[in-house]
């Protein structure tokens, strides 16, 4: 199902709505690339907001997914998995509009890179969850996140939350600088809205050369070093000790759905 797309308050709003809970799969990527795609040729003058619905951004990757691809064995099966994935990354982190994400509920591991990609981040004020994972369930993080992560949340915070994978609930993710502000539920799509619209649209181009400039160590570091580190994901997601972590993590998604 493509996401939808709604012009509210001179904003393009975009709402996730590749599953339930917008597991990232190749069906998310595609979902992604299209929305760019229609924001780019139909609505390129306007900000975006980016959310999901219920209580739930993203929960990430789709284990059932990406697990059997992590432990196939085969490298360029692998490399082509984050190649996809890191391309919808750089989609919405090197837009060249202001970027909102409108934190609707959790956002996990991939769910809260996602959030992180955007310029600006406005959770509502949930009992829910956030969190990168990715190391304490066997998924080694690839370079190209991890410079994004630091952009966003500063090499501390982002050693911090990288290396030890904790699950934040929505104060101390507040504390750790995940968000811009935090809002009751009502008020998260006015003033995610409200943050898109921080420039007048004659200023668009103001904006685009201001963020290429903030963002060119990052990118420089993107385009230019994280080759070599990440061409050896293929071997650290399939090292034994990794996979049976994913197991692990399988098999404790598999018995909650009972």
């Amino acid at each position: 199902m493509a996401w939808d797309i709604e012009v509210i308050d001179e904003c393009a709003v975009v709402r996730m709505n590749t599953n339930k809970v917008n597991v990232q799969n190749e069906h998310f990527f595609d979902d992604l690339h299209r929305a760019f795609d229609r924001l780019e040729s139909e609505f390129s003058e306007l900000p975006v907001v980016i959310t999901g619905q219920g209580d739930v951004f993203s929960a990430g990757i789709d284990f059932q997914y990406s697990f059997e691809i992590f432990g196939s064995g085969n490298q360029g099966t692998i490399q082509n998995w984050y190649k996809a994935y890191r391309e919808t990354n750089l989609r919405v982190f090197r837009y060249p509009r202001p970027t909102v994400a409108a934190i609707n509920g959790h956002a996990i591991a991939g769910g809260l890179i996602t959030a992180l990609d955007c310029d600006f981040r406005v959770a509502a004020r949930k009992h829910v969850k956030f969190g990168l994972n990715e190391v304490p369930i066997g998924i080694p993080m690839p370079a190209a996140y991890v410079e994004i992560i630091k952009y966003t949340l500063g090499d501390k915070v982002a050693a911090l939350t990288t290396l030890r994978g904790e699950i934040y609930g929505l104060e101390e993710a507040e504390r750790l600088g995940f968000f811009h502000e935090v809002v009751a539920p009502d008020e998260l799509l006015p003033t995610a809205i409200r943050y898109a619209r921080c420039i007048a649209p004659d200023c668009n181009i103001a904006y685009a050369m201001s963020k290429v400039a903030l963002q060119d160590s990052t990118n420089r570091q993107i385009d230019e070093r994280t080759v070599a580190l990440d061409a050896l994901l293929p071997v650290g997601m399939s090292d034994p000790g990794n996979r049976l972590a994913q197991d692990r993590r399988r098999q404790e998604i598999m018995h909650k759905r009972k």
